[in-house]
């Protein structure tokens, strides 16, 4: 890991463009930045306790949904909208997969056009030995304060609602 800087950049940035007479765009761009530089920071954690299961983020998310299914089957459509990918993105994930044994991919029983994808016994286990790294590596402790994780997290869930990413659904009625 490098040297700290003796500075904090993005603070020197927003001051830089609060000089340069952009005063309405510093705090945005403020924001943009330090959430880029919080998703290295934490996805180096993330990849880094994967390494040792020869993962990325991208197939660790793909078993974990799978792990998540009654029967460890989904179609891969439904896989790429709950992973909010790319069907490209989710076919070379899959292609990955699939050739390191961790899932099979079937045909869809009522659509011929589309595909189901099947976790295996060892994906199954490579899902929960890697969960197990991560919560115990990364999500139990990731490196701020519990009310501020919870802060952030429902800033980031009102951004994102916002930005069209879910729809928050109606609060249930009281049972009678």
């Amino acid at each position: 890991m490098p040297e700290p800087l003796p500075i904090d950049p993005l603070a020197e940035a927003r001051r830089q463009w609060i000089a340069h007479g952009w005063s309405d765009a510093a705090d945005g761009m403020t924001l943009v930045t330090s959430v880029m530089r919080a998703h290295q920071l934490l996805l180096a954690r993330v990849e880094g306790t994967l390494k040792r299961f020869d993962l990325s983020f991208a197939r660790y998310e793909l078993l974990q949904l799978l792990s998540f299914t009654k029967d460890g089957v989904i179609p891969m459509a439904s896989a790429t909208a709950r992973l909010q990918v790319h069907p490209t993105s989710i076919t070379n994930t899959v292609q990955r997969l699939e050739r390191d044994g961790l899932i099979a991919r079937e045909p869809h029983p009522r659509d011929g056009r589309a595909s189901m994808l099947l976790l295996t016994d060892a994906g199954r286990a490579v899902a929960a030995q890697a969960t197990a790294a991560l919560n115990s590596e990364v999500f139990t402790e990731p490196g701020m304060p519990r009310d501020d994780v919870a802060s952030i997290v429902r800033a980031l869930a009102r951004f994102r609602e916002s930005a069209g990413d879910f729809v928050t659904p109606p609060p249930a009625p009281d049972p009678l």
